[in-house]
């Protein structure tokens, strides 16, 4: 039996809610809770770079998107296709592994499009996903049918979403270029400084720099700044992540750049647990920071139309004020993208209706 658009969304509505409750502790004695909890707790201790907190973090994130507001909002451009009656899709998701249930809203999109989710799961992120569906099916059982999750050889598919790294896409490309997909690759974020950040400003860019320890594509991996920017305040409103270095794997990282630079002689700035090098790069190692100067919009305004395909978000402390095509969001928020803020700037929905 095919779900009704309604109820498809109904469902997700009722999954957020649900999320909102457990995160904000009023669940703690319910089953569904208990089973989120030991989840939670597995996927802990499966991927050391997937504590609480970040997966929390993620859940919260998930939350905010399931707002029954947000939902119709999005949804209202596609109403109509929506309701279309149409024969469900097989639709492969390969999933990444950087950040914790990095692929949800591929996940979402899949399933609020009538189509039957093929989850290929990456071995960094085994647990949550499955847990979500799980939850998901609790809510609405007839979803039992429409999603799987497999190991296997993928075989039976009508299209497909993966999400890797450069030399996964090329594979990707290889495997599933003869059917519809959307192949997403590295990517990564950009933060704008005027110069005239107050402290609280910057505390909220360090959010967008160190949340899942740098590891997302919508983390801020450059700077760019004013010529002869000075760092003191910025270093300064970003002490509270120092806690980072209790991690030793962001430490290792951190130690191992730390003493490349001194003996390469690479001039570079240091705060004990964040390296900062002047480079044209976008792509910066983890623990490191990239930052590049300009002396004028249209040098910013440059470098963002130069790397427009490897560039996934950018920010700034006053959103619109640069007046530019790229449209920079707050600080603070990169983590917490809207449900029409497709990665890679690739209509996922768009793409799902149109698959014949």
């Amino acid at each position: 039996m095919q779900l009704n658009l309604d109820k498809r969304i109904k469902t997700f509505i009722e999954l957020g809610k649900f999320l909102d409750n457990f995160l904000n502790n009023k669940l703690e004695n319910t089953a569904k809770a208990s089973f989120l909890n030991e989840k939670i707790n597995a996927a802990d201790r499966q991927n050391p770079w997937f504590d609480k907190e970040n997966i929390l973090h993620s859940l919260s994130g998930i939350s905010y998107m399931l707002k029954k507001e947000k939902l119709n909002d999005w949804l209202m451009e596609y109403e109509k296709e929506l309701q279309k009656p149409f024969n469900p899709k097989n639709i492969v998701v390969v999933m990444a592994g950087n950040i914790p249930l990095v692929n949800f809203h591929d996940f979402l999109c899949v399933l609020i499009t009538g189509h039957n989710f093929i989850g290929k799961l990456s071995s960094n992120d085994e647990i949550l996903p499955v847990a979500l569906a799980d939850l998901l099916t609790a809510i609405e059982p007839e979803y039992k049918d429409k999603i799987v999750f497999t190991s296997d050889k993928l075989s039976g598919f009508d299209g497909v979403i993966a999400t890797g790294s450069n030399n996964a896409a090329r594979y990707f490309e290889y495997y599933f270029g003869k059917h519809p997909h959307i192949i997403r690759k590295n990517r990564n974020s950009v933060a704008i400084l005027k110069g005239n950040e107050i402290n609280n400003q910057l505390s909220a860019l360090s959010e967008d720099i160190f949340r899942y320890y740098g590891l997302g594509c919508r983390n801020v991996s450059k700077l760019l700044v004013p010529e002869n920017y000075s760092f003191t305040r910025f270093f300064e409103s970003i002490e509270e992540w120092k806690i980072i270095m209790d991690f030793y794997k962001y430490k290792n990282n951190y130690e191992y750049y730390k003493a490349m630079f001194l003996v390469n002689q690479t001039p570079h700035f240091d705060n004990g647990f964040l390296l900062l090098k002047k480079d044209n790069d976008l792509s910066s190692p983890l623990s490191v920071i990239y930052y590049q100067e300009y002396g004028s919009k249209d040098d910013i305004d440059s470098y963002l139309s130069e790397n427009k395909d490897l560039i996934q978000c950018t920010v700034l402390s006053e959103t619109g004020c640069l007046d530019q095509a790229f449209a920079p969001g707050p600080f603070g928020k990169t983590q917490f993208p809207e449900l029409w803020e497709y990665s890679d700037g690739i209509d996922t929905i768009d793409f799902l209706l149109n698959i014949s």
